[in-house]
């Protein structure tokens, strides 16, 4: 039996057992629908699922998915991640061609000790598996010993947080890296855009993304202005930084 399964465009997703670490449970849903990250409802079998303490914190859903790939399908050289998770972002990196390491840093005992039980990355081929390295650490405070090409941090639960954006530089500030992509950015330019009057298109997202001062991946790229958009139409709900939805918001 193959040991990984295809996510469109053959990114490597990994095959999941059930599993608990301390606080921490990986169970499988043989099959379910679910909403992707700016695309509609879709069918998702053997669904991979980590709660703590009984909360969803992340899945092998289309939303999960397309929330990480502009970050995968952009990875090159050496790549910096923080929050393992469930490990599907640093699969997928390493075993892209243009990847020629992916360091790991997460701050979770238990999420490590149960990485170690359940070897995910067993399943990768040969040359993937040595590319990575995985280190416990405070993303806040690491300072890598290399220098970093991508940084993708994505140790946050809720989608939109305020403050991420500092957070985000802060860690840029100690790693330095050429490219950035955090999970959720795509509801901070949108928010941010709104807060300062300006449509989501590639003119005003280009404009936003030069305010928020962060080498981000994604903007620029084709469809990007139109992702962003269905993305916070389904995401976003009150959480403008005004506390009101834009017109543009608006389901079309």
């Amino acid at each position: 039996m193959s040991t990984a399964v295809p996510f469109a465009g053959e990114l490597f997703v990994p095959r999941y057992a059930p599993i608990a670490s301390g606080p921490w449970q990986l169970s499988v849903v043989p099959l379910s629908v679910m909403p992707g990250y700016w695309s509609g409802p879709q069918p998702a079998t053997n669904m991979a699922v980590l709660h703590r303490d009984g909360h969803s914190w992340m899945s092998t859903t289309p939303f999960e998915f397309e929330s990480q790939e502009i970050g995968v399908r952009n990875a090159a050289g050496h790549v910096l991640i923080f929050g393992l998770g469930m490990g599907w972002a640093t699969a997928a990196c390493a075993c892209l061609p243009a990847v020629t390491a992916v360091t790991v840093v997460e701050k979770d005992a238990d999420v490590l000790a149960l990485h170690e039980r359940l070897d995910l990355f067993a399943q990768l081929p040969a040359g993937a598996r040595a590319k990575l390295t995985i280190e416990a650490g405070d993303a806040h405070a690491y300072r890598p010993r290399k220098p970093v090409d991508l940084l993708m941090p994505d140790i946050w639960l809720p989608l939109v947080g305020d403050g991420r954006i500092d957070e985000v530089r802060r860690m840029q500030d100690n790693v330095a890296a050429r490219a950035v992509y955090f999970w959720g950015q795509e509801m901070e330019i949108a928010r941010h855009a709104a807060a300062a009057g300006r449509a989501p298109d590639e003119a005003g997202i280009a404009a936003t993304v030069a305010d928020i001062d962060l080498p981000l991946i994604g903007p620029g790229s084709p469809g990007y202005a139109d992702k962003t958009v269905a993305a916070a139409r389904r995401w976003m709900k009150d959480r403008w930084l005004d506390g009101r939805a834009p017109a543009w918001a608006a389901a079309s």
